[in-house]
């Protein structure tokens, strides 16, 4: 039975995830953005941890209820908005980078310790935006990139301790996030045509589950 700390959980691949983990016992302590969505979570996932965060605010300091040891840390949560630099507000752009980026910088920090008490897997849910930019991406591509340089120096700093580092980068998924992207580039959304989340989440377990005698630096991910 794993300990496991998830940002993301209340929709998509996080929810997923911590759906397949807690239905095969895991411990779990799960991050809310607020109280109404730490309330579903709690109801959703009975005899887990939930903590209330903004992601987009830094954290001082560990919350009550994180384990003095995880096997796994899972950064699920972001956002999305879809634009031109120019069509692009600074509250955006801000927004994109705190939550996407500085969020999971600061998080990781503040878990260093229980990870490596563990000897547990960072994994990152990156994007396919991580790995190539598109027009009309800038911000979230700048995020994503940014969170994979992150990842990579984190692997090399934490392999001494035991501890492995996961970026997971999935297409287009679907997700409410996806339907969201579909409204804003004006098209119709089919979820048949994108990965579902359950699979994403399938590789994440892999990656938490793997023999220790092996890392899985990075996976990929495409719609057939």
């Amino acid at each position: 039975m794993g300990r496991h700390f998830i940002t993301g959980a209340t929709s998509g691949i996080g929810h997923e995830l911590a759906r397949r983990l807690h239905e095969r016992g895991d411990d779990l302590v799960l991050l809310a953005r607020n109280e109404e969505r730490a309330a579903d979570l709690a109801e959703a996932f009975p005899g887990s941890g939930v903590v209330t965060a903004d992601l987009s605010e830094l954290p001082a300091e560990l919350p009550d209820g994180v384990p003095d040891s995880l096997d796994g840390v899972v950064h699920a949560a972001g956002v999305v908005d879809v634009a031109s630099v120019a069509d692009s507000d600074a509250a955006s752009l801000a927004e994109t980078v705190a939550v996407n980026l500085v969020a999971p910088m600061a998080w990781t920090r503040l878990l260093l310790e229980p990870v490596r008490r563990g000897r547990g897997t960072h994994v990152f849910v990156n994007s396919g935006s991580g790995l190539r930019a598109n027009p009309h991406w800038a911000s979230y591509n700048a995020s994503k990139f940014g969170l994979r340089g992150f990842a990579d120096a984190l692997r090399q700093e934490e392999a001494e301790h035991g501890v492995r580092v996961s970026s997971v980068y999935p297409g287009r998924t679907a997700t409410r996030m996806q339907e969201r992207v579909h409204a804003q580039e004006g098209k119709e959304y089919d979820a048949s045509q994108w990965i579902r989340p359950e699979t994403v989440a399938e590789e994440i377990v892999r990656l938490l589950d793997l023999s220790r005698d092996a890392t899985i630096p990075d996976v990929t991910l495409r719609p057939l």
